[in-house]
């Protein structure tokens, strides 16, 4: 059969598309870019007739606008922030993305990230890796139990539910806040709802954040968020870097407001060396060089979600080039 299609895998994917040619080779040419600004696809996808997009670049409507037969953008993960999915609706596009491929993954990051704060594990290491006196547990006090500890959650989609269900065998009272979920999901996991964010944040013993990045969500975890939690108190973020402003990060930790908080994903990645965070997590004066973990955008990640994420992508491609109905559409 003659190449009839094009599709181009804008950016993160190097190397062979191995995985996409296995669903789209006979029909489709596959070009893999490894962009890293939306600059660098100018003359390179105006007749492609679908974008697979990753996590490094944004479209947006300059490039929508110059796309000639595209059939489908899909955003080759959760998170559909970096598309311009409303410009894409009014050009006749539909926007999909993979919503389901790293559930298990991102869920025991969070959780792991957890642990390694909560129970002290990151903190003696850090401390005791760098040569500090003593050989004490008690250079991580106060650790508390985390059975009956409240296990706060923002967001309870997969990934969230999956979280809910891993603290929870942990013995931790878990709660959530997420307004646009129907009523019942509480009964269904075995979990506590509360009405308003402000609950959320004056009840948890760890913030855990799984929501989307919306322009409600922006910034919703910042210096005044952080000073409603209890003092003391932990956060993760594994969900969209841009719904935590980490600039108010060390400063919390260095007031003992936050004890720790482990940071998968941020705003701008990779960060600018002058990012408050980094220079405070990199100082080994300052207290967040021990009480808080940032990692490269990496919960989503295992050899097997990687696939997975390669493989739905493509055969939501495969769908659109073929005339078939289409899933997971967000425009």
């Amino acid at each position: 059969m003659n190449k009839r299609f094009q599709v181009v895998i804008t950016d993160f994917i190097t190397g062979e598309p191995t995985p996409e040619r296995q669903l789209l080779g006979e029909f489709a040419e596959i070009v893999a870019l490894d962009a890293y600004s939306e600059q660098d696809l100018e003359g390179k996808v105006e007749s492609a007739d679908a974008l697979m997009i990753y996590h490094n670049i944004e479209i947006t409507r300059t490039t929508i606008e110059r796309l000639k037969n595209c059939k489908l953008i899909v955003r080759c993960g959760v998170g559909y922030d970096n598309v311009d999915r409303l410009f894409a609706r009014t050009k006749g596009i539909p926007v999909a993305n993979v919503p389901d491929y790293g559930t298990e993954e991102v869920a025991d990051s969070a959780i792991g990230l957890m642990l390694t704060l909560t129970r002290g594990i990151h903190h003696l290491n850090s401390v005791y890796r760098a040569g500090g006196e003593g050989w004490t547990f008690r250079t991580a006090a106060p650790v508390l139990r985390l059975r009956g500890r409240v296990f706060g959650i923002v967001g309870l989609g997969r990934i969230g539910s999956a979280a809910a269900l891993r603290a929870k065998s942990l013995g931790m009272d878990v709660i959530f806040y997420d307004p646009l979920k129907p009523d019942g999901y509480d009964k269904a996991l075995g979990i506590r709802r509360v009405d308003t964010f402000d609950d959320l944040l004056r009840q948890s013993h760890v913030v855990s954040m799984h929501c989307p990045l919306t322009a409600e969500s922006r910034g919703m975890i910042n210096a005044e968020t952080i000073a409603r939690m209890p003092r003391g108190s932990y956060l993760v973020n594994t969900a969209r870097g841009a719904v935590v402003d980490t600039s108010a990060i060390p400063a919390a930790i260095a007031s003992g407001q936050l004890a720790g908080a482990g940071i998968d994903v941020l705003a701008t990645e990779p960060p600018p060396e002058s990012d408050p965070l980094l220079r405070a997590w990199r100082d080994p004066k300052h207290l967040a060089y021990h009480r808080v973990i940032v990692n490269p955008h990496s919960a989503f990640y295992s050899e097997e979600g990687l696939l997975d994420m390669r493989m739905k992508g493509a055969k939501a491609v495969q769908n659109a080039l073929l005339g078939r109905p289409l899933l997971n559409v967000v425009n």
